[in-house]
């Protein structure tokens, strides 16, 4: 069984078991999370599609940690004009597994 979800305003496609990185959640890590926006179910070939969430359809997740994405560095630079720009920013992202799906 799968799902699309919405989470932190970006979708997913999930399974049981299956561990996925989302914007930073407002909650401690252990706890769990059932705020998701299920927007499709599906299993063998049965599909569920909500207009525009899946009514009763609700997915259960784990928070495993709060983590740093990985480093995206920034230059700017302007030719024969002594111009040079460097920044960098790492993204706060949290990490959850999927426990189950019920539609």
């Amino acid at each position: 069984m799968f799902a699309i979800v919405r989470v932190a305003g970006k979708q997913y496609r999930v399974q049981e078991g299956s561990q996925v990185l989302v914007n930073r959640l407002p909650v401690e890590a252990g706890s769990v999370v059932d705020n998701a926006e299920v927007l499709l179910v599906g299993d063998e070939g049965n599909l569920q599609v909500g207009s525009p969430v899946v009514e009763g359809a609700k997915v259960s997740a784990t928070v495993l940690s709060h983590t740093l994405g990985r480093k995206v560095r920034i230059f700017k630079y302007k030719p024969k004009k002594n111009y040079r720009r460097r920044a960098g920013s790492r993204a706060h992202q949290t990490l959850l597994r999927i426990d189950s799906i019920t539609a």
